[in-house]
């Protein structure tokens, strides 16, 4: 599980787009993975299986901070990504960030899964919990308004 983290992180700052949330939203995955631990089954994809405990959790945050009207801090405040020297790449990173967060969140998940995590697509389905074909479709879109927001940024 440990091994897993840096790959959780990644994945919950691209759902959640703000640093502070993904960490909580780590650390409620890794909580509730090892609280429901005898429900994993010996001989899956631990990482497929806490993905989508993640995920899960995303949503029903997102809905119940939805009902609270509750407000989150800009995406951008806190981030540090690249390092000293490295201007051109921070700029480019964040830019993809900007435009990924433009997408709605099925296309964004979606294009997180697969493009940055290199999930397989039938992997990717099963931890979105959607068939294949959907989630086909909602990367070719995702995958589609990214190029056209990026292209529009150059």
């Amino acid at each position: 599980m440990t091994a897993l983290l840096p790959r959780l992180r990644r994945f919950a700052h691209g759902l959640a787009r703000n640093a502070a949330d993904a960490d909580d939203l780590c650390q409620m995955t890794v909580e509730r993975a090892l609280s429901s631990r005898q429900q994993w089954q010996e001989g899956t994809r631990l990482d497929s299986w806490m993905y989508r405990i993640m995920r899960n959790i995303f949503i029903d945050e997102t809905r119940s901070a939805s009902r609270r009207a509750r407000t989150f801090a800009d995406p951008d405040d806190g981030l540090e990504v690249g390092v000293q020297g490295a201007q051109e790449a921070t700029v480019e990173l964040s830019m993809v960030d900007r435009a990924l967060a433009t997408l709605p969140d099925e296309q964004r998940e979606a294009v997180l899964l697969v493009m940055v995590e290199g999930y397989k697509y039938v992997e990717a389905a099963e931890i979105i919990g959607c068939p294949i074909g959907t989630l086909t479709s909602r990367l070719l879109r995702g995958r589609e308004a990214l190029l056209q927001h990026l292209g529009e940024a150059a």
